[in-house]
């Protein structure tokens, strides 16, 4: 067998591999924010958001206390857009293309929860204030249209022993991230990662 013959270029192709899908992966599906995942999202510290533009994919991270995402009814998420870098590559995709996915992760559980829907990004003041930090507002806030709603399962966690303590390594056995910039931009990465401790606390909100 070749390496091109061992390529599936045709949808029956990887059905008849992967087989029928199993009935709760269907019925796990809603189209709203139903009662039994709600304390999913306002247990959930971090969600991955994606999208989508002109030069193609983007996944970001996003992070604040449990319940940093709020559910304003059961069709509607709101997103802060916290401090950062200001490449704003997701706020930047989704005035391309509105359509994003989140995956919302919650420390110790295996289970992960995934939302498909749209976005809209919102400067509304009254709506900034909601979810003010030490006084400081986010600049924007993602009002996202929810499409689907499904959980899943824990395998992947499981597998990758994410919440395993005796899994973890000591952040040093990794490139700092003055190093990276060192090695890559001839940034001055000693004094950048000196600098970062206190800047990181400085400048979360």
């Amino acid at each position: 067998m070749t390496e091109q013959s061992s390529v599936i270029t045709e949808l029956t192709e990887l059905e008849r591999l992967y087989g029928t899908v199993a009935r709760p992966s269907i019925a796990k599906v809603t189209d709203h924010i139903h009662p039994a995942y709600r304390p999913f999202i306002d247990a959930s510290p971090f969600v991955a958001l994606a999208t989508s533009g002109p030069d193609g994919l983007d996944v970001s991270p996003r992070g604040d206390p449990a319940g940093f995402i709020d559910i304003e009814d059961d069709r509607t998420l709101l997103l802060p857009d916290r401090r950062g870098n200001n490449r704003i590559d997701s706020l930047r995709n989704i005035l391309y293309d509105n359509r994003v996915a989140l995956l919302f992760l919650v420390p110790g559980i295996g289970e992960t929860l995934r939302v498909n829907g749209t976005a809209a990004i919102s400067t509304d003041p009254a709506l900034l204030e909601r979810f003010a930090v030490n006084s400081q507002l986010p600049k924007t806030v993602l009002r996202i249209a929810v499409d689907t709603v499904f959980f899943q399962c824990s395998r992947a966690i499981l597998r990758a022993g994410l919440w395993d303590v005796t899994t973890q390594i000591p952040r040093q056995s990794l490139p700092s991230t003055g190093s990276i910039l060192r090695q890559i931009a001839e940034i001055d990465g000693e004094a950048y990662d000196k600098a970062l401790p206190e800047r990181l606390k400085n400048s979360l909100y």
